[in-house]
């Protein structure tokens, strides 16, 4: 007899009424759905396979990015790329939409490394949100910073910090109005030139903040993060250069998002050697060693 999947039972299918669908500049669209047992379960790095339109039969993954247990609502941000979020993107407030989830195993905070460094990049922004808002409403000794970096204006108004965060650039003033009403400091990067924001990619951000640690401070650290492959691999890379673990959150285009077509998989190192594993139900969080060993 074959041991039960990890997922059975955690993934619920729901018709999810659309609460609120907010465009912003760039193609960027932010969707809050009424799903309130996806709700329920949905922990940072989880995300939901949406159905788009009533003529599209396969469903797009998204990153959840907040959730609200009480109110029973889930919010996802998504970017236009393709003939399925485009037509998402024509879907009103009212409209109810098949939403299956919550999906994937998240991410993993450990109180040995209480300095928690999150790097979001572009639409990899959402797991960092819902991470960074679930460490705040925990008040234990977590002491997340978040870093973002996108080339589109961000979905969003810029706020100046308030929160002084040491060891970065001085020009890197601008953050996220909701973190900062968390009382967790964020700073922003982009080449576009926004005021505020560091010119520059983000994982330049990162490499200041840890080479301006001492030794013990960076034992306290983790990574976390989740963005375009090319800045995960440099993430990774500033790990390992630092001395520091990283979970990472891999994109993969997915089909029926629950493990079952094995079309997301990934090469990742194990204690028994290289496997290849689900991005959808193995992770999409992995540990970044085994995903990106140089």
């Amino acid at each position: 007899m074959s041991a039960t999947p990890a997922h059975r039972g955690t993934i619920f299918l729901e018709d999810a009424k659309i609460l609120e669908h907010r465009a912003f500049p760039g193609a960027q669209f932010v969707m809050r759905l009424d799903a309130p047992r996806c709700a329920a379960a949905a922990t940072p790095g989880s995300f939901v396979h949406l159905t788009c339109g009533p003529d599209l039969p396969m469903r797009r993954p998204l990153s959840i990015m907040r959730t609200n247990v009480r109110d029973g609502w889930v919010e996802v941000l998504y970017k236009v790329v393709g003939h399925g979020l485009a037509e998402l993107a024509l879907r009103k407030t009212g409209e109810t939409l098949s939403c299956l989830g919550p999906i994937g195993r998240g991410f993993t905070a450990s109180p040995a490394r209480p300095r928690l460094l999150l790097v979001g990049g572009g639409v990899g922004i959402p797991p960092m949100v819902f991470l960074a808002e679930v460490l705040a409403a925990a008040k234990g000794a977590w002491r997340p910073l978040v870093l973002m970096g996108s080339e589109l204006p961000y979905p969003f108004e810029l706020a100046t910090s308030r929160l002084a965060v040491s060891g970065l650039p001085g020009g890197a003033t601008a953050g996220m109005p909701l973190l900062e009403s968390l009382g967790v400091p964020s700073r922003l990067a982009s080449l576009s030139g926004f005021p505020g924001c560091h010119r520059g990619f983000v994982t330049e951000l990162a490499d200041f903040w840890l080479a301006s640690l001492s030794t013990e401070e960076r034992a306290e650290v983790e990574l976390f993060t989740c963005g375009p492959h090319g800045m995960l691999v440099a993430v990774a890379a500033l790990a390992r250069a630092h001395g520091v673990p990283c979970q990472v959150s891999l994109e993969e285009n997915m089909a029926c998002g629950v493990g079952g077509c094995a079309g997301c998989t990934v090469l990742v190192q194990t204690p028994d050697g290289p496997a290849m594993k689900r991005v959808c139900v193995d992770g999409p969080v992995f540990d970044a060693a085994t995903v990106f060993s140089s």
